[in-house]
């Protein structure tokens, strides 16, 4: 059980660390589309003057007979909204940010635990991890594309970092820090034949 603290905390540093390379440094603009300064305060203005609350928009709500028919002709998007916004150097949102992939790596030991003696060599274990992550991925961020019609871009870069993130963790968790450790043979198997019948 320490063992496995211990690795849950490893990887969360590992996941962090792949984290913000894709998400804390430059590289991470690639996911987003750009609109000039001028742009941008025109639409940030809009959104003061009409978004309510912080919360998730639908522009224009479909949910009516009229906003079905404009939504239908475009343009349409989706708003993750904050009306108070927020500091980009915020380091309040870097211990929570850590705590979330410490208590995911924690989930993450606890499944992988099970492995230990029935699968134990390391490329086998690793074949699992980097199958689920990319799986888990998927799942989470490739479905907005698919079915809301976001913007590819964004989502792609998203399911590769988060596949990373997990990734990276994992392989951490899998390799150093199972009870039975990576790389032991696995057991072998006897079988028995049957026996001819006497004559």
């Amino acid at each position: 059980m320490i063992k496995l603290a211990i690795g849950s905390f490893a990887a969360a540093v590992a996941m962090f660390v792949t984290g913000f390379i894709f998400f804390a440094t430059p590289i991470g603009m690639v996911a987003y589309s750009s609109a000039n300064e001028t742009q941008s305060a025109a639409v940030q203005a809009a959104l003061a003057a009409n978004l309510p609350q912080t919360g998730t928009y639908m522009v224009p709500d479909p949910s009516t007979q009229s906003g079905t028919t404009l939504y239908g002709q475009g343009p349409v998007a989706t708003v993750f909204y904050n009306s108070k916004g927020f500091s980009l150097n915020d380091m309040s949102g870097i211990g929570y940010g850590f705590l979330q992939e410490l208590i995911v790596c924690i989930l993450l030991a606890g499944a992988l635990s099970t492995l230990d003696r029935r699968i134990p060599d390391f490329a086998s274990r690793a074949k699992i991890v980097v199958l689920f992550s990319i799986a888990a991925s998927a799942m989470i961020n490739l479905g907005n594309p698919i079915w809301l019609h976001h913007d590819w871009s964004y989502w792609t870069y998203t399911f590769i970092a988060d596949a990373a993130m997990l990734i990276v963790a994992g392989l951490v968790i899998a390799r150093w820090f199972l009870p039975v450790a990576a790389g032991m043979p696995a057991p072998s198997v006897v079988v028995q034949q049957p026996q001819e019948p006497a004559s």
